[in-house]
């Protein structure tokens, strides 16, 4: 199939790419600002640099590809930045959603996308209502979640008004090697650079006592691949780990698979004044359209995390 993804220079783009490869399908990627190193990218992928904020551009390149497939992941993905840089976060999440779904209207082009979005457009969900189901009110804490609301009920309006077939996945915690700037990434790159002696044995941290559901990034990309076959266009759907971890678990887990001894130590900089106490979804809906189960637990996943950084840093 002729498959094309926005934002493949990001962990999951990368991701996505190999797995779309290994299935023999024809796949164009592009990015502007990967959050990955590029040179690690499927060789097999014809790679394009291109703003999705760039609306001739993008318009150039689907006239060019013409995909059946087009897995929109291209964001500004980090709700701190989304503070630092609000305008560059409704740049590139709304006008650039605007612009991919325009130029497939103008093209009359007729793809089926898959909408990446977050668990954090629901913003703090008291205990009681955990697992978020769908049906929850939206009340995000941040621009970036505010963008990604947008960028879902666009995908909404122009589903139901032009008939431009789209599935809204609402991804909760996901983790797993290239990934950066999450909690799993921080803590696997300071443990390497504690074996390596290039940090002493302390493991900067935030609030230990949050709670997260995790999911393995190569899990999300057989999910993210089940939702364009079998999900109903115009619908959204979380995807959520099963199981929730506490911070603290995740450090604990560390302490086993490496032999540095280390300390902890709570940085007040990495401790947030709207830290959601748990993330965890209701993925039903989801599961019960495509059969999706988790495969792969936390221990492998962190493990194939210290994997990476011993071999990158």
């Amino acid at each position: 199939m002729n498959i094309l993804i926005t934002g493949v220079g990001g962990m999951m783009g990368s991701h996505l790419a190999d797995f779309l490869v290994e299935r023999g399908d024809h796949v164009v990627g592009f990015d502007f600002v990967p959050t990955t190193d590029i040179k690690e990218l499927n060789l097999k992928v014809d790679y394009v640099e291109c703003d999705i904020r760039d609306r001739e551009k993008v318009k150039n390149l689907l006239q060019k590809t013409r995909p059946e497939i087009i897995f929109h992941l291209a964001a500004q993905s980090y709700p701190n930045v989304s503070w630092n840089r609000p305008h560059y976060t409704i740049e590139t999440n709304v006008i650039g959603t605007i612009n991919l779904f325009e130029a497939v209207k103008e093209l009359k082009l007729d793809p089926i996308i898959l909408n990446a979005c977050t668990s954090g457009m629901y913003g703090y969900v008291e205990e009681k209502n955990v697992p978020v189901k769908e049906s929850h009110e939206l009340k995000p804490l941040h621009p970036y979640g505010v963008s990604k609301v947008a960028q879902e009920l666009l995908a909404y309006q122009y589903y139901k008004n032009f008939g431009i077939k789209s599935i809204s996945v609402r991804i909760f915690n996901t983790t797993g090697p290239k990934k950066v700037n999450d909690v799993c990434s921080d803590f696997t790159k300071q443990i390497v650079l504690m074996e390596k002696g290039l940090q002493e044995p302390k493991l900067k941290c935030g609030n230990l006592e949050t709670r997260r559901a995790i999911t393995d990034v190569r899990d999300l990309i057989e999910a993210l691949w089940l939702a364009v076959k079998k999900c109903d266009p115009g619908e959204a759907y979380n995807l959520s780990g099963e199981r929730v971890y506490k911070i603290l678990d995740i450090v604990e887990l560390l302490r086993k698979l490496t032999n540095v001894e280390f300390e902890i130590f709570q940085d007040p900089k990495l401790v947030r004044t709207t830290d959601e106490p748990i993330i965890y979804g209701d993925s039903t809906k989801f599961k019960e359209k495509t059969n999706w189960q988790q495969k792969i637990e936390l221990k492998q996943t962190v493990k194939d995390m210290l994997d990476y950084w011993r071999n990158r840093l």
